[in-house]
């Protein structure tokens, strides 16, 4: 890489990185106060143990020189002091997507996990079951090396599959594995209302993880060319629209505005454009963040009949959304910048092929492993802890407000 584009990626993965910060506030804010500390820290502890695990292991397995295109063979462990420029700033922009992968399911099951066992997933994710998927996929990225989805003609530029809908697929496992909050579904007349604590923060963790969505798209090219405003552009606008499509389907089916919606309409339309916002022209981002907007509220309704307690919609927006957008890529990407010498319709096929591989994969690996790991330490809390809050019972922290209700609550009853 020459200066300049080493100095891109550098600065676009600082944006993905903020990224984090903007989980951690929506994660927090779209949660009850008696959990937001403890959302808060573990989205910044699995942060931590995910870059680990990707350095020491998971970098290796996704980038490494490859077997039969299926996983990488070396490059774990590396001292970047004696590495390239090119290579160490590489490894500081891939390491900032898995752990955006991992992180997704820190929403997802909000309120009711062990935070030792959510670290044990974490590293499982960003040390086994994303640098796996993800090789199969992005290791041509490297010159030695390709992976076989890659070279059947699977494109996604910047990972509505490999990093979102592998996230969402986690997540779903490990959901259903966990089970739904206390009260969310316990009096048999439909899904109960659980109130976030402050959704101001929650819409400012929305606004930085859009910011953060530039370094994301923009930063997937590794090099500050021509095609960067485009995708700049295409990611902004498929984010747009997803919030006034979301937003407005909600409208107009409640007659009421429903923040959670346009929030995560917003990111579930930036989550379709980042597979193929490279490849398509600004109207068919429009186009593909209308449709991921509304595919976020039709999951969710779905969500809520099948009983599955999803605390942040992370499942619609990145699961959703990001197989939405990777089909999307087959359906209006520039066959001439895809580059792949499939037809249409061939490429749909390989689209639907990679979406299809990697939800058996993801979801697979992840319910085995997960059930395993449940059955020798249980991930959920106790039910006592649970109607405490994960603050207290968890941390030990006892917010002023908390305080103050349990004062005013009789002995003997739940808080």
């Amino acid at each position: 890489m020459q200066n300049i584009d080493l100095f891109w990626v550098i600065i676009a993965s600082s944006l993905l990185f903020l990224m984090q910060a903007g989980f951690l506030c929506l994660e927090s804010g779209m949660t009850r106060s008696k959990n937001n500390i403890n959302v808060a820290i573990k989205n910044f502890c699995d942060f931590c143990v995910s870059a680990l695990a990707f350095w020491l292991v998971g970098f290796g397995l996704m980038y490494g020189l490859s077997y039969q295109g299926w996983i990488g063979l070396d490059l774990f462990a590396l001292d970047f002091a004696k590495a390239t420029p090119s290579l160490a700033v590489f490894f500081l922009f891939q390491v900032m997507l898995c752990v955006t992968s991992v992180t997704i399911l820190s929403g997802i099951v909000a309120e009711r996990m062990r935070f030792g066992a959510y670290l044990f997933v974490a590293v499982f994710v960003s040390g086994l079951l994303y640098p796996i998927a993800g090789h199969w996929s992005w290791a041509n990225r490297s010159l030695e090396t390709s992976g076989w989805l890659a070279d059947l003609g699977f494109v996604d530029f910047a990972g509505s599959t490999v990093v979102h809908s592998v996230g969402g697929w986690a997540g779903l496992a490990l959901v259903l594995i966990i089970g739904p909050r206390l009260g969310r579904f316990d009096d048999g007349s439909g899904a109960q209302t659980i109130t976030p604590s402050n959704m101001p923060t929650a819409t400012l963790g929305a606004l930085l993880l859009f910011i953060g969505w530039l370094g994301f798209n923009g930063g997937s090219t590794l090099v500050l060319d021509d095609t960067v405003p485009s995708i700049l552009i295409n990611t902004v606008v498929g984010g747009c629209v997803g919030a006034i499509s979301a937003g407005g389907l909600r409208y107009a089916v409640n007659q009421r505005l429903d923040v959670d919606q346009f929030i995560n309409g917003a990111l579930g339309g930036l989550v379709a454009v980042t597979a193929n916002c490279f490849a398509v022209s600004t109207g068919s981002a429009a186009l593909i963040g209308l449709v991921g907007g509304m595919i976020v509220v039709f999951v969710s309704q779905i969500l809520e009949a099948l009983r599955i307690d999803d605390a942040v919609g992370a499942i619609p927006v990145h699961l959703g959304a990001g197989i939405w957008g990777t089909l999307a890529t087959g359906l209006y990407g520039d066959l001439e910048t895809l580059g792949t010498g499939l037809s249409r319709l061939e490429q749909i096929g390989v689209q639907g092929l990679g979406v299809l591989v990697y939800g058996i994969w993801t979801f697979g690996m992840a319910f085995l492993v997960f059930s395993a790991g449940n059955a020798v330490f249980r991930f959920r809390v106790s039910e006592e802890d649970e109607f405490a809050g994960l603050n207290i019972s968890e941390l030990g922290i006892h917010q002023e407000s908390e305080l103050q209700a349990s004062i005013s609550t009789p002995v003997g009853t739940r808080p």
